[in-house]
């Protein structure tokens, strides 16, 4: 009897490390004999019967995965409905999993994602149809609750230490007679955890950043502008870290702009230019600003080795979980000690991290609340350890780019 096959799709904000968790999937599914097809553009694959066959892709490729940034199969910020609001929905991606012989979903991504694999886990049962669903974690803003951190977070968390370190040299250099302040904006719309990464580059006092400011810490503009000043005067520049999300008074976002995206959550306009010209109209410093963006979760080139170690492992553990007959579930992250650091590969209930954030524990973040505490960089340190470089040529470094054949359909269009 053919063994059934596996759907796996991507979704939300891509990572450094996403791929090597694909890669992990796709090599275990492989060694137990089934086939991997993968939703082109996430969910939108399975609604829209846009199946990638991961067979014709040759093994080099598929390795060549734990490389490379990005998503492989393309990813999507599309939320389905409740089962009430949308049945018509679930109803679809069931019927196409029915069609292609499909017994094992694995959905990876963050929150939403994980409520979405948990609404199709509901669905098929309902149904009555037999489907092993899996949610795999990933999200740079590492708030997934239950598991101890989210692959793709580690490597962000290293890209905003290494930068700020950087620039913050650079601005030592010049600030006696040109630039005195320099503001570094980072990810993180309600949870600051990559701003706290950035917190790894201060070693010793006066170090860069000298200002990190976290959504979880109300922004005060008054005692802001007097610690950039005395930054300033004391060691001649002032770095800040700005986590995108931080918040004023009235519970507003500095930088909303009064959209909204996919997801329905405030469209954010950029922060750092708000902070600096607060610097510059209150201080007349001269400024110079950046927006990480998409740079600070596609940086495959100093990803942390720990964070692709553990991206590959929950993607394997997915695939041995659902053969197991397991349903309904997400592998997590579990520590085991910090020196040396140790950790393991558990699970849990869908239903405990779908739509639920974790934000930083207050004794994470300095009384005054500019920056990291030791126990902080205690939990971080290990996260952004070890290096491993992708292949190079001609200087650069070498990504895969697959074929992504799709399948042919077998049921009508999706309206």
């Amino acid at each position: 009897m053919t063994k059934r096959k596996a759907f796996y799709a991507q979704s939300g904000g891509v990572t450094a490390v996403i791929n090597a968790t694909a890669c992990g999937v796709i090599q275990t599914a492989k060694k137990h004999g089934i086939k991997v097809l993968a939703g082109k553009n996430g969910i939108m694959g399975a609604l829209q019967e846009e199946l990638i066959d991961t067979s014709k892709e040759s093994a080099k490729d598929i390795a060549a995965l734990r490389y490379t940034p990005a998503g492989a199969f393309g990813s999507c910020r599309y939320k389905l409905k409740s089962l009430e609001e949308n049945q018509a929905e679930y109803e679809r991606i069931i019927n196409v999993f029915q069609a292609h012989d499909i017994g094992y979903f694995f959905y990876n991504g963050g929150g939403d994602s994980q409520d979405t694999t948990h609404k199709v886990a509901l669905m098929a049962k309902k149904m009555g149809y037999p489907l092993s669903c899996i949610g795999i974690p990933k999200t740079v803003d590492n708030d997934l609750p239950i598991t101890d951190n989210c692959p793709g977070f580690g490597s962000v968390a290293k890209y905003a230490a290494v930068s700020i370190r950087e620039a913050g040299l650079d601005v030592a250099s010049m600030a006696s007679s040109s630039t005195k302040v320099f503001i570094l904006e980072v990810m993180g719309r309600h949870s600051g955890w990559i701003a706290a990464g950035s917190g790894l580059a201060s070693d010793k006092e006066g170090d860069t950043p000298h200002i990190i400011l976290f959504p979880e810490i109300i922004f005060d503009e008054k005692k802001f502008l007097a610690r950039v000043d005395q930054c300033v005067k004391k060691y001649g520049f002032c770095t800040i870290v700005v986590s995108e999300g931080v918040k004023n008074k009235q519970g507003q976002f500095l930088s909303e702009t009064g959209l909204r995206d996919a997801f329905g959550h405030a469209q954010l306009g950029g922060v750092a230019p708000v902070i600096a010209n607060l610097v510059k109209s209150a201080l007349g410093y001269k400024y110079h600003w950046a927006v990480s963006d998409y740079l600070q979760r596609a940086a495959r080139h100093i990803a942390s080795k720990t964070d692709i170690e553990q991206a590959y492992a929950v993607g394997r553990a997915a695939v041995e979980f659902a053969l197991k007959g397991k349903t309904d579930i997400m592998p997590t992250i579990i520590r085991k000690s910090d020196k040396p650091y140790k950790w393991a590969i558990s699970e849990v209930s869908l239903a405990k991290v779908a739509n639920k954030e974790k934000l930083m524990p207050r004794n994470y973040i300095s009384k005054d609340g500019f920056h990291i505490t030791d126990v902080c960089k205690k939990y971080l340190l290990p996260l952004i350890n070890g290096e491993d470089y992708p292949p190079y040529k001609n200087g650069l470094p070498e990504y895969v780019r697959l074929k992504n054949i799709l399948i042919p359909k077998k049921l009508d269009e999706h309206s």
